[in-house]
């Protein structure tokens, strides 16, 4: 349990800031929420926290952590040392790592800029967009057919940091009726202690 008092900034429809959430809330750990709309996150107090004005932040007492992959590490070694969610074997380590940085090359310019589009109608190539979804969610649908998680047996940050975006994906128009084992480990990651849901949105006609 941490000695001190974990804050989250963020807002509670990011894929960024859920996926912290998720591991916080599973690894039981007691936290404070603070909003951060656009205006707080262009102000001084949150760019002296963040100078690139990005959501998440967390502050662990004096420690200040910002990117959400970043953050995911920080709380898997910090508070669930030697755990499974961030195997500390260099086979295992590396297994985790390229789907974080998935998470942060094809998630987050795929079904992630769509559904950003979508709804906060944030410029975007919808065309790239969409043909980057389409071909992460193909291969993922591919991996998923011979394995319950994406990086190891059990679940490990690899699934948390892909996890929500690819869950809301239909809400920038992605659907996901065409992956079946795809959808099925989405199941499983819901179906974790802890687990709590992105707050859905509207879905476009399209999707």
């Amino acid at each position: 349990m941490p000695t001190t008092s974990l804050i989250l900034h963020g807002l509670p429809v990011s894929g960024h800031v859920h996926r912290v959430e998720l591991l916080l809330r599973m690894l039981g750990l007691p936290f404070t929420f603070v909003p951060a709309p656009l205006e707080v996150r262009a102000g001084a107090a949150f760019r002296a926290l963040n100078p690139l004005g990005q959501i998440p932040v967390l502050q662990d007492g004096e420690l200040v952590i910002s990117d959400s992959n970043a953050i995911l590490v920080y709380l898997a070694r910090r508070y669930a040392p030697g755990g499974d969610w961030l195997p500390e074997d260099a086979a295992g380590a590396a297994g985790v790592q390229r789907w974080l940085s998935i998470a942060a090359g094809e998630l987050a310019f795929g079904p992630a800029k769509a559904r950003a589009h979508a709804l906060w109608n944030v410029p975007a190539d919808l065309d790239q967009a969409g043909a980057l979804a389409q071909r992460l969610l193909a291969f993922m649908e591919q991996h998923l057919t011979a394995h319950r998680y994406l990086a190891a047996a059990h679940p490990t940050l690899a699934d948390l940091a892909c996890y929500s975006y690819v869950a809301h994906a239909p809400e920038g128009g992605i659907g996901l009726a065409a992956y079946p084992a795809l959808r099925a480990w989405l199941a499983r990651i819901e179906a974790l202690p802890g687990f709590v849901a992105l707050p859905a949105s509207p879905l476009p006609a399209a999707a």
